[in-house]
């Protein structure tokens, strides 16, 4: 639970390649989200190519720090499923996952929303090829943070309500 409170936006990396158990591990946690019905709508495209990586900071004006990551996470969503209106809810549970479980790993990331903003949707399915039926959820650039943040403390109690 250290990672929910340790866990903060990291937009530099190091130029140190991830490795490929931390990578999987992070796909594991984003896929342990629960999900409206259990219909897990989920499907990640996984990016260290260099090139992609620089088309894809030119995908949402404020991508462009993925630029220098070593991993980039592409979540996506399939068009089809039990209950569609609740997709955006079931990825942000699966993208905060990734974020938290890269957080325990040493890592730093930053969750940039493409959806639900078809401009920088069809930004990303072009640079990816993403097939019909799949649709880009966010960018999340990934690696050894570069810069040290420290998370600020966002409890604010006039924000709690109690009905007893």
């Amino acid at each position: 639970m250290d990672s929910i409170f340790h866990r903060v936006s990291i937009r530099k990396y190091e130029a140190k390649e991830v490795e490929q158990e931390k990578i999987e591990r992070m796909l594991k946690a984003a896929m342990a989200a629960p999900s409206a019905c259990n219909q897990q709508p989920w499907e990640f495209y996984v990016v260290t190519d260099k090139k992609v990586i620089a088309q894809l900071s030119e995908a949402s004006p404020y991508a462009h720090c993925a630029k220098e990551a070593p991993v980039v996470f592409v979540p996506c969503y399939r068009s089809e499923g039990i209950a569609p209106e609740y997709f955006n809810i079931d990825m942000s549970a699966a993208v905060e996952n990734l974020l938290l479980e890269a957080d325990t790993l040493g890592l730093g990331a930053v969750w940039m929303g493409i959806s639900p903003d078809v401009g920088r949707m069809e930004a990303v399915r072009k640079v990816l090829n993403i097939p019909a039926g799949l649709y880009a959820f966010a960018i999340v650039p990934c690696g050894y943070p570069a810069e040290d943040r420290v998370q600020e403390n966002r409890y604010d109690v006039s924000r709690i309500h109690y009905i007893r």
